[in-house]
């Protein structure tokens, strides 16, 4: 497992003096002597301190995560991503990765390309560095100074994931890519409204753009889909997000119990996919 980091551990950088860092057999090793080891599935923690974010997803909402998405219900946002990376993309970096599912698909649409995927939760980092033969993870938080060299990536995702713009912009290359995909208004409708889930407000593509300064917008897109799903699919889509540090276990049940009463709603799928670019326009853009 420690191969897919040895692809891409010269991009890295050390947290603590920002030097090299060199794979030294399962120890990412910095000139200084700071040392971070390759845990057994392949990662490596470069997440300072000891204390994980509240923030962090827990290992049930890994699970559900990762269920709901291997069943497909997604797939056509994970396309559209696809789509979006040019095939000629070097190093993709994946902020806020979870499970490295759409990394995954970004990759085997991009031949040449090498994957990043960091996540401050290790129970979705452990799934991230299985997911593809050309990808490396690691545990880092976003809102942290990255341990990523400087103008290494060509293109960085952030799929429902915190945005820290300096930090993007710093580790891209002049005019590399940036593609952020955020819930639009009625996503997951009716679910939002039958189960009490956490909505999107009307603002929230505006502070999208506040936070990236030093970026220019320059595509953005909706993707929108029906979804037919079950009880258990419903409880997945739930626990999977932010919601899930809301609502009871035992009052979502009572609630998709209630929705499914005689029914099958239809459930509806809304994202907007934003590409910004650093520096000058270039040839990367679709």
């Amino acid at each position: 497992m420690s191969g897919m980091l040895a692809d891409v551990v010269e991009h890295l950088r050390c947290p603590v003096c920002q030097g090299s860092l060199a794979l030294r057999d399962r120890t990412l090793l910095c000139p200084l002597g700071h040392a971070y080891d390759v845990a057994k599935q392949g990662y490596v923690s470069l997440l300072l301190g000891s204390k994980i974010p509240g923030t962090a997803d827990t290992a049930e909402m890994v699970e559900a995560r990762s269920a709901f998405l291997e069943a497909g219900h997604y797939r056509p946002l994970a396309e559209a991503l696809a789509r979006a990376v040019p095939d000629d993309a070097g190093l993709v970096v994946d902020a806020g990765a979870g499970t490295g599912y759409y990394l995954r698909h970004v990759l085997d649409a991009a031949p040449r390309a090498r994957g990043l995927a960091f996540d401050v939760s290790k129970a979705a980092v452990r799934r991230a560095a299985r997911s593809h033969g050309r990808t490396g993870a690691f545990v880092a938080d976003v809102w942290q100074p990255l341990p990523i060299e400087s103008g290494a990536a060509d293109v960085v995702l952030d799929v429902f994931a915190p945005r820290n713009g300096p930090e993007f912009a710093r580790i891209l290359r002049p005019g590399g890519m940036l593609i952020v995909v955020t819930p639009a208004p009625g996503h997951l409708a009716p679910l939002v409204g039958e189960l009490g889930l956490l909505s999107v407000d009307d603002d929230k593509e505006q502070r999208v753009g506040r936070s990236l300064t030093g970026f220019e917008l320059v595509e953005r897109a909706s993707i929108e889909f029906p979804m037919r799903l079950g009880p258990a699919e419903v409880a997945e889509v739930v626990r999977m997000g932010p919601s899930a540090w809301h609502l009871n276990p035992e009052v979502l049940a009572d609630r998709i119990s209630q929705l499914f009463d005689g029914k099958n709603p239809e459930t509806r799928a809304a994202f907007h996919l934003s590409i910004f670019q650093t520096g000058p326009r270039s040839s990367i853009v679709p």
